[in-house]
């Protein structure tokens, strides 16, 4: 492993150093114009008066060339670096919006590999018959290329259709070596820049990432993925996901799914209604992902969407999805429902309680930020509304005041832009507030019967007695309100942390919110 992260430092120096050495010789080549024409440097990428304009000539051009060298650069780099564009192309607070544009550009910039690269890795995984576990495998052309792996058509005994994911050959340790080296350049960055590391933990950042790409270099972690995605899709009739036939470290067997990606399909041939159910099908489905599974497709964009007339539409590809832990969904809840309803000042004071406040945030700069932003973008329809867009807008706000964000931002922000560009693609008169403000209810209902759960009132339980331990007064309070029955919870309006003196906002208690459970149970069990 030690000699394949050398090797791959090597390059990464390499490919890193010719995109400065470019950057310099761009440079002088216009320090050098801006003296024969006599003008000042910075226009010098200008045309001189009277000659024609050459194509990608002035600072726009400049900044074009600029952004596709970082983009040549990152796909040279191979797949790690591949997906790390996707996810800058989503952060405003990190990447120009030149660069961005052009990032936007990896996802359909790979190359493919002739289908004899990929026999030793079939025989591999499947032993040296592969070739009887199928009828007939379509090597021509791939179904599919992805930066870790190809897809073929393949018939299995019997004429069933089915699809074959392989992975690409010594791409897991070359992605491991990228990661480890990444790991180290953070550590570096927290060292030399700390206020910056300070708002935007890169390390963290990065351990997200990793974590959701892990099933992509073993595909028996996608095929759980998938198994788990299909028990939470079953409610939305209008979507599902491939069934998992086999299932190896670098070979996944899994059904055709029915259509074509939603990136190509005519609108024309489905009915309005079977297209709006789909989109409205797939938001559900996400937000239920986020908010109650805390289990989402962190890569949902529209080549990953298949749909056919008639029959329900695919969800595949479950080799990145993210994790959300149950504070930070909690958390993210109310901050889609403050955009819903057009409430700028609760998105900036959600936002500021999900991330961090540094001793230099400016709380009530941003509340006026988001008091501006929001009424802009809360009542438009996806014809209109880039909810990915609008979610790194946030996030280049945040962090220019100085409020941290969480780490999983980064993929959720992926997870957000690429859902928007599917439903778009499918019914973009849908209207993103007005489908999750109907979703909400169930939402709320599924999250109160977790709250209720076994195991659920059993934490709740031990973090009401540790409440009674550390506040007698207030719990002999509310117990005794519980016993008249007359329980009543204030949670009041969380202040600022301007108004706090650079503290955190409040929040109420996790002892308060169980022994209010506590208390809905003892009111239901003596009305009985």
């Amino acid at each position: 492993m030690a000699s394949v992260v050398g090797d791959r430092l090597r390059l990464v120096v390499k490919v890193l150093g010719s995109l400065v050495v470019d950057e310099v010789g761009q440079a002088t080549r216009l320090r050098r114009r801006a003296r024969q024409d006599g003008r000042p440097p910075a226009e010098a990428g200008d045309a001189p008066a009277g000659a024609p304009a050459e194509p990608g000539a002035g600072a726009a051009g400049a900044e074009q060339r600029r952004a596709k060298a970082v983009r040549q650069a990152l796909e040279s780099l191979g797949p790690f670096y591949v997906k790390l564009g996707q996810i800058l192309s989503t952060r405003p607070d990190m990447v120009p919006q030149s660069i961005r544009d052009e990032l936007q550009n990896l996802h359909d910039q790979v190359d493919i590999q002739p289908f004899s690269v990929f026999e030793p890795v079939l025989a591999r995984d499947l032993g040296p018959d592969w070739k009887l576990r199928f009828d007939d495998v379509h090597t021509v052309a791939p179904l599919g290329a992805a930066s870790l792996a190809q897809v073929y058509r393949v018939t299995l005994p019997g004429g069933r259709p089915a699809v074959v994911k392989i992975q690409r050959p010594g791409i897991r340790e070359g992605v491991l070596a990228d990661m480890a080296l990444m790991r180290r350049a953070s550590r570096i960055v927290a060292r030399v820049a700390p206020r910056f590391n300070e708002v935007i933990d890169i390390e963290a950042m990065l351990g997200s990432v990793f974590d959701a790409m892990e099933p992509e270099l073993d595909f028996t972690g996608e095929a759980h993925n998938m198994d788990e995605a299909r028990e939470h899709i079953r409610p939305f009739r209008s979507l599902e996901v491939p069934r998992v036939l086999h299932a190896g470290p670098r070979v996944l067997v899994q059904s055709l799914a029915a259509g074509t990606s939603v990136r190509h399909i005519e609108r024309g041939h489905f009915t309005d209604s079977e297209r709006i159910e789909i989109g409205k099908d797939l938001l559900r489905f996400m937000y239920h992902g986020y908010f109650v599974h805390r289990f989402f497709h962190a890569d949902p964009h529209a080549g990953n969407v298949f749909a056919a007339p008639g029959a329900p539409a695919t969800v595949i590809d479950w080799g990145m999805v993210g994790r959300l832990d149950r504070r930070t969904s909690l958390q993210l809840l109310p901050l889609f429902m403050t955009l819903a309803q057009n409430d700028g000042a609760g998105l900036a004071q959600h936002w500021a309680e999900m991330g961090r406040m540094t001793p230099w945030s400016n709380m009530p700069a941003f509340t006026a930020d988001m008091a501006a932003f929001v009424p802009k973008v809360s009542h438009l329809s996806l014809e209109d509304l880039n909810f990915g867009v609008s979610l790194t807008t946030v996030l280049a706000k945040a962090t220019k005041r100085g409020i941290g964000s969480p780490p999983a931002v980064s993929l959720l922000g992926k997870s957000f832009a690429n859902l928007d560009g599917s439903v778009r693609c499918l019914a973009p008169e849908i209207t993103l507030p007005e489908v999750f403000q109907g979703e909400v209810p169930k939402i709320l209902f599924a999250l109160g019967r977790e709250f209720l759960g076994r195991n659920q009132f059993a934490r709740n339980t031990m973090e009401a007695m540790l409440a009674a331990v550390t506040s007698p007064e207030q719990v002999r309070g509310v117990l005794a309100d519980i016993a008249n029955r007359q329980f009543a919870l204030n949670i009041h309006e969380p202040r600022t942390t301007a108004a706090m003196g650079g503290q955190r906002p409040t929040r109420p208690s996790g002892g308060l919110l169980a022994l209010g459970a506590l208390a809905v149970l003892l009111s239901r069990r003596r009305s009985r």
